[in-house]
């Protein structure tokens, strides 16, 4: 079969949805995510696994009204509103035919229900195995994007475990020596001082017209902001926005202070422009910044200014009430302690961010150029093992099948330890970037070291590339 031009509706089976989550019913955590049309690629949880989907996995998720395209290869809710369930006919591979769908100019097809002329629009169809050489190409980026973005949310997680151990719990370093003494706001260590939080940072407002900054200025709109993550890793370009916005600088805090019980904080990767309903925060000097951060981007603190904001249809948090916001000051060493560890997190986020940034313009780049077949890869000899979901998974060799496991309903079939979704490929990468096996193990515990050697065996046996130890 050559690289022939179909109909996206004749070469695709629409799912009939089983269960639909109301957004009523979203969860704010919970086992099952559940996936809608909204640009979130998860927009809530929910803790009824009767109601997860049961079909053939991965599967294709459209957003109907957004145009959103989202690739799903784990147990999953389907949100109700406009969203459909792709799986394409089986001369076309799965994973290719979601590129080939990202490459459409998705964004000009109107107003809503784009579902309509997708259907209509003309994609490429080269032959199966040429499809599974894009897919593990593209996919190869993918999967980098999807680690990094996992070390992101592991080095949040550290950090808001950190301050919850020191700041909430009080169990800091040498803390069994240290007293505890009444205050307004309870039993506190002696030596540790009550404040508010706008004697640590204030808010900036610098309001700028957007004819007054360049083009390529990157911009910030509440859209951008991601609930619960500090990481701000998409943004647009001033030349989009016609409105008056406030100008940040990199390392500042971003509060979406609208519908503030969305948790929208993070820390600016670069200078930029933001939307006038964010709150810029500064610490007023720089040892006030981990702590600030920490106080700003907490449950507690959201619930506080969830419930102090103004406005019943769309609730805005006001600085000058969260300034008044009571926060509790360590001693100056264990101050520079948590200091140092946090302002390293946030650092090595952003190297994350920018890492991602790159290869997903690389991404992008090369997508076009190979589902149109500019750039031919039918005669390169690119390994396709493992890439493609097959009915009972990956083939796992014996005898690491005693540690590893492949089946199509968990991440397409790709290889995972026995236990968890965490992919061989995953942990090869984490290895492969400098991880220690102690740190995997680390930050990982339900993981044992003969997992790890397992992941690195079957690098061994399957591609007969030797692993460094």
């Amino acid at each position: 079969m050559q690289n022939s031009k179909v109909l996206v509706g004749d070469c695709i089976q629409t799912v009939k949805k089983k269960h639909k989550i109301k957004k009523s019913e979203y969860l704010p955590n919970g086992p099952i995510p559940v996936i809608d049309q909204s640009q979130d690629f998860i927009a809530g949880y929910i803790d009824d696994t009767e109601r997860v989907y049961d079909g053939q996995l991965p599967i294709i998720v459209f957003g109907d009204h957004t145009c959103t395209l989202k690739y799903v290869d784990f147990p999953f809710a389907v949100g109700a509103d406009g969203t459909q369930l792709i799986q394409p006919t089986e001369d076309f591979d799965i994973r290719y035919f979601y590129y080939a769908l990202q490459n459409l100019p998705l964004e000009h097809f109107g107003y809503q229900r784009h579902f309509k002329y997708l259907k209509t629009s003309i994609i490429f169809r080269p032959p199966i195995q040429t499809q599974r050489k894009i897919a593990a190409i593209l996919s190869t980026y993918d999967d980098l994007i999807e680690n990094n973005t996992r070390r992101i949310k592991i080095l949040e997680d550290m950090a808001q475990t950190l301050y919850r151990e020191w700041f909430v719990h009080f169990r800091f370093p040498g803390h069994e020596n240290v007293p505890m003494v009444k205050s307004e706001l309870g039993l506190i260590p002696h030596g540790w001082k009550i404040s508010e939080l706008g004697n640590l940072a204030e808010s900036i407002r610098r309001n700028v017209k957007p004819g007054d900054v360049e083009p390529e200025t990157p911009y910030f709109g509440l859209e951008h902001l991601p609930r619960k993550s500090i990481a701000l890793s998409n943004w647009d370009f001033v030349d989009l926005i016609n409105s008056a916005k406030l100008r940040f600088k990199k390392d500042e805090i971003l509060f979406g202070k609208i519908r503030p019980y969305f948790h929208k904080v993070g820390v600016a990767p670069l200078d930029g422009i933001c939307s006038s309903d964010t709150i810029v925060i500064r610490p007023k000097v720089n040892k006030y910044f981990a702590i600030t951060l920490s106080y700003v981007s907490s449950e507690h603190f959201i619930k506080y200014a969830t419930t102090t904001s103004q406005g019943s249809k769309m609730p805005r948090a006001d600085w000058k009430v969260l300034a008044k916001y009571p926060v509790i000051i360590p001693p100056e060493q264990i101050m520079k302690r948590f200091s140092s560890f946090a302002c390293e997190v946030v650092d090595n986020i952003h190297n994350l961010i920018f890492q991602n940034k790159n290869l997903s313009e690389t991404r992008d780049l090369l997508l076009p150029k190979l589902i149109s077949g500019e750039i031919d890869v039918s005669e390169l000899d690119i390994d396709t093992n493992g890439m493609q979901p097959v009915k009972s998974g990956t083939h796992i060799p014996y005898p690491l099948t005693n540690r590893l496991h492949a089946d199509e309903k968990i991440l397409g079939g790709k290889p995972v330890i026995k236990g968890t979704r965490l992919g061989v490929a995953f942990i090869l990468d984490l290895l492969k970037q400098g991880w220690s096996k102690e740190e995997v193990l680390e930050n990982y515990p339900s993981l044992a070291r003969e997992d790890i050697e397992a992941c690195r065996a079957y690098q061994e046996k399957v591609t007969r590339a030797p692993v460094s130890r």
